[in-house]
């Protein structure tokens, strides 16, 4: 039936990457259509005391021809237990914290900062011609975020992001020191631009960028026509090469070809006698493409990014990583929560409320069997749901977890009686507040006069 079907393809393994295999545009939308009426036609469908319903589609499945999402399924012998996070994947979030509104939150909620989660990455931007050289924006602020990355730059193909936060710059810490500062020790440094700079549970986002793109000389397969052909290629940070006729056609048609770089084979060749040649023997298939650059410094520039798509390092948003390490933890264990005590989910395909104790953290809703169970049973990710009082059957005051979609899980929890409804309502309101859409806090963050550097 459609119930074991719909298990089958969404209960994946903890932790498990899945990738869209199918490099058609047209293929990824008629996918999501068809999730969508999956979604529609079944009303049995449900998580954390039903089934653990597991999203592999992303926004970004849509508009390109290679998304990946990651799997937060918990594996267990009992399938009734995971995480909901389909509409935590369905956008990019931002973390705004408690300081959003101070006022508006619950008795149980710390109005003290609290240190965000950072996750630290190198980039190095190789120094490029103009004004502006490397090819992106820092603000008047402490720290120092990166508002905006020139697209075709050599920022965007080192992968620095809007929302970046600046530790380091070649090899000096600048999380104290006045923007100006920074952008000097930038100026006068080599032509290679090292920094460390930090993600926050603020924005990860999880969109494609191009690691890598320009033209190189392929050689033709073809029986026919045999030699070299230009053509405009483009690296994905996802590990996917894609490549085009004419540059103008990136982002307008779909791309010649499209090919997998992970567990590929590549290296310089000297077989064919002509400079400045590398190939690549994709993993999968018994193909050997065989590339030609302009120069050899070309030619080490994308080696360099191709042997990062052999060799990738599979990453999930940070907040996964927060979440996945709290299921860990006793419940009195997650330090600082918003609000916890008893609540009975319904079930709604058995017609029956199940009893969980409960852990509200930053928008995420932990389920465990007892206060001293270990590890949590599962989970709800809040982003984007609306949070009222209902009353559904015989019981007067209900608490709905609506989401901002109907293809998404509508939840219904209650606790031992009204005033535990109210108390409950008011800090789900409040946590899931902290939590914006990526799309509208870049939005917002621009739009604030600010004094920024251009790099």
């Amino acid at each position: 039936d459609l119930k074991s079907e719909m298990n089958k393809t969404r209960k994946l393994p903890l932790k498990k990457d899945t990738r869209a295999s199918d490099s058609s545009q047209e293929d990824a939308i008629d996918q999501w259509a068809r999730r969508r009426k999956q979604f529609k036609d079944s009303k049995k469908c449900s998580s954390t005391g039903g089934s653990s319903i597991n999203s592999t589609i992303t926004e970004g499945s849509v508009n390109s021809e290679d998304a990946r999402s990651v799997d937060l399924g918990l594996y267990s012998e009992n399938e009734d237990r995971g995480f909901y996070t389909e509409n935590f994947h369905s956008a990019s979030w931002v973390f705004r914290g408690d300081d959003v509104s101070p006022d508006n939150s619950p008795r149980c909620l710390s109005k003290r900062p609290r240190p965000v989660a950072i996750r630290e990455r190198t980039v190095k931007i190789s120094k490029g011609t103009g004004n502006y050289p490397w090819g992106f924006r820092i603000q008047f602020s402490k720290p120092i975020l990166v508002t905006e990355v020139d697209t075709n730059s050599a920022a965007e193909e080192a992968g620095l992001q809007v929302g970046d936060i600046l530790i380091a710059v070649n090899g000096t810490d600048v999380t104290s020191m006045p923007h100006s500062e920074a952008a000097n020790l930038a100026r006068k440094g080599p032509d290679i631009l090292t920094m460390i700079v930090g993600s926050d549970i603020s924005r990860y986002p999880n969109t494609p960028r191009p690691t890598c793109r320009g033209y190189l000389h392929k050689r033709t397969q073809s029986a026919i026509l045999k030699g070299w052909r230009k053509r405009w290629f483009v690296l994905k940070h996802n590990g996917y090469l894609h490549y085009y006729k004419h540059k103008k056609d990136e982002g307008k048609c779909r791309p010649l070809e499209v090919t997998k770089l992970e567990g590929a084979e590549i290296g310089v060749d000297t077989s064919l006698g002509k400079p400045f040649v590398f190939k690549c023997i994709p993993q999968a298939g018994n193909r050997i493409f065989y590339f030609c650059a302009t120069s050899n410094q070309e030619m080490k520039r994308w080696l360099e990014a191709m042997d990062k798509a052999v060799h990738p390092i599979h990453q999930n948003h940070v907040w996964v990583d927060v979440t996945l390490h709290n299921t860990t933890l006793p419940p009195l264990a997650i330090k600082n929560p918003e609000c916890l005590g008893l609540l009975h989910q319904l079930d709604r395909s058995k017609d029956v409320w199940i009893q969980h104790y409960c852990i509200l953290k930053d928008g995420c809703l932990y389920f465990y069997a007892t206060l001293r169970s270990t590890p949590a049973q599962g989970g709800l990710y809040l982003q984007g749901y609306i949070v009222s009082e209902q009353s559904l059957g015989s019981k007067r005051s209900v608490i709905e977890l609506k989401p901002p979609s109907e293809e998404f899980k509508t939840f219904y929890l209650c606790a031992e009686n009204v005033n535990e409804n109210k108390r409950w309502i008011t800090a789900l309101k409040a946590s899931i507040n902290k939590w914006l859409p990526l799309h509208q806090a870049i939005q917002d963050f621009m739009n604030r006069p600010l004094e920024e550097t251009r790099m």
